[in-house]
C-alpha cells in the first residue's frame, strides 16, 4: 500500500461522496479509481454496464423490476 497524492478539492469531493454513499472516504477513493480503470479499458461500455457486469461477478442479484 502506498500514498496518493490528490488535490484538496477533489478530496473534499470524495469526503463528500464517501458519506452519501456511506463508505471510507479510502473505499470511495478505491471505487473510483477501480471504476476508472475499468472505463479506461472498456471505453465502449457505459458505466452502468460496467457496474452491472462488477455486480454480476460477485454474484450480487437485485429483483427484476420489469418482471414485477
Amino acid at each position: 500500500m502506498g500514498i496518493v497524492k490528490i488535490d484538496d478539492e477533489l478530496h473534499e469531493q470524495i469526503r463528500r461522496a464517501s458519506a452519501v454513499m456511506c463508505r471510507s472516504i479510502n473505499a470511495q477513493a478505491e471505487y473510483w479509481v477501480k471504476l476508472g480503470m475499468l472505463a479506461e479499458a472498456n471505453p465502449t461500455l457505459p458505466l452502468g454496464d460496467i457496474v452491472r457486469m462488477q455486480l454480476a461477478a460477485a454474484d450480487v442479484r437485485f429483483p427484476d423490476l420489469a418482471a414485477a
